[in-house]
């Protein structure tokens, strides 16, 4: 098993930052056996957001049922973990992004999480006597060493190939352009500290980026009217009878 540090981790992230689907991320899992020294400070930041999550409403789900959003949501939460660092997964609603696109760009996978996350919490209550969601985050963290090592079983095929597509998923929900439901109030980007998207970039912002100072501009590629009629025409060609709805 190699291990690579969270800031590593989203060094790699970063990379995918402004796609709208990314390609592959980086697959090793970061877990808490990175950053000993922090692990006090991490949960009690881990379980202030969770705290705040528990208090607020649940918002209306897309495709995943409740049972199946609470083990998403704990499982990103533990990839892209909250901690000294800054928000992590939890608050970029990586989850809602992945509850969102399995209806649409990602529905291929859809019975993928439906098979996979029943196989993850029937392995946690095998082999650790609860369901995932109960453990504590040191034993949610083996649970997915195992998942990603294909040691875990009762899964179709190898357990790592599930871990590799949440993990890809929670990439895109983190990183990915917010029109598509996750990296809420640019929580990804300003975490990496990616700018955001320029149309057009002058001297002086390029001289900014060069000294990494650029401030982000916090906009989303659907906020440039360029972008959004280039999208708008590309359906009217796919689909002339929708246009305007």
């Amino acid at each position: 098993m190699t291990f690579i540090s969270r800031r590593d981790l989203l060094k790699r992230a970063a990379v995918v930052g402004a796609a709208a689907v990314p390609a592959n991320a980086g697959r090793p899992f970061q877990g808490r056996h990175d950053e000993p020294d922090d692990e006090p400070e991490r949960l009690a930041l881990r379980e202030t957001a969770l705290h705040g999550e528990a208090m607020a409403p649940r918002e209306p789900l897309e495709n995943l049922t409740a049972a199946e959003a609470d083990l998403v949501e704990a499982i990103v939460a533990r990839l892209i973990p909250t901690d000294a660092n800054g928000p992590g997964a939890t608050e970029a609603r990586a989850a809602h992004y992945i509850d969102r696109a399995l209806g649409g760009a990602l529905a291929s996978s859809r019975q993928t999480y439906t098979s996979g996350l029943a196989a993850l919490d029937k392995y946690s209550r095998s082999s650790r006597g609860k369901p995932f969601t109960e453990l504590s985050a040191t034993d949610q963290d083996s649970i997915l060493i195992d998942v990603e090592t294909g040691a875990a079983t009762g899964f179709t095929g190898s357990s790592a190939a599930f871990f590799n597509l949440v993990l890809n998923h929670t990439h895109q929900g983190t990183f990915g352009d917010p029109y598509y439901g996750g990296n809420a109030n640019f929580t990804g980007w300003d975490l990496v500290g990616y700018p955001g998207i320029r149309t057009m970039v002058t001297a002086a912002d390029q001289q900014r980026l060069e000294k990494k100072d650029l401030r982000s501009n916090h906009k989303s590629a659907y906020d440039y009217e360029a972008f959004t009629k280039a999208t708008a025409q590309n359906r009217s060609r796919r689909s002339p009878h929708k246009e305007g709805a």
